[in-house]
């Protein structure tokens, strides 16, 4: 007498990311406001980071943002990096998002702002940053788990 097969598992796909929890990446890389740019350059480049947050030096909480533009046009602008302050260049009360908030919701913030990084909080406080190559991959993912769009002009 045989054996019956044994039953098999559903095969499950991964589910892709929903929220920008699922995408954020910690915020590792941050900076005080008094610091040289040339520092916060420094720490640009051997974090692989884009962008660094800025922390009020008393609450640990993001004041600002500085980016890889705000560098680029620093020295664009013939200033030198050891002479000025994070301050003088950073873009101060960022936008921030929730970390349940949707991938789609942070491209629609991200697009109509002109953003591309936005950090994330938490209940507990910052909890990590999101930038716009994070939110297209997501949405590349989201776009190839949907069944294609059938074309009817034909």
């Amino acid at each position: 007498m045989a054996e019956a097969p044994a039953p098999q598992a559903p095969s499950q796909s991964p589910q892709p990311p929903a929220t920008v929890a699922d995408i954020m990446r910690p915020a590792a890389t941050t900076a005080r406001q008094n610091d040289h740019a040339a520092a916060a350059a420094y720490l640009m480049k051997h974090a692989g980071a884009s962008a660094l947050l800025i922390l009020d030096a008393q609450t640990d909480q993001p004041i600002g943002i500085l980016t890889e533009a705000d560098i680029t046009r620093a020295v664009a602008d013939h200033k030198d990096l050891n002479d000025v302050q994070i301050r003088q260049l950073m873009t101060t009360g960022p936008a921030v998002i929730s970390s349940m908030t949707s991938i789609r919701d942070a491209a629609q913030t991200m697009t109509s702002k002109r953003f591309r990084h936005l950090p994330v909080v938490g209940d507990a406080g910052l909890v990590g940053m999101v930038d716009i190559i994070d939110v297209c991959r997501a949405l590349l993912d989201l776009g190839a788990s949907r069944p294609p769009d059938v074309d009817t002009s034909r």
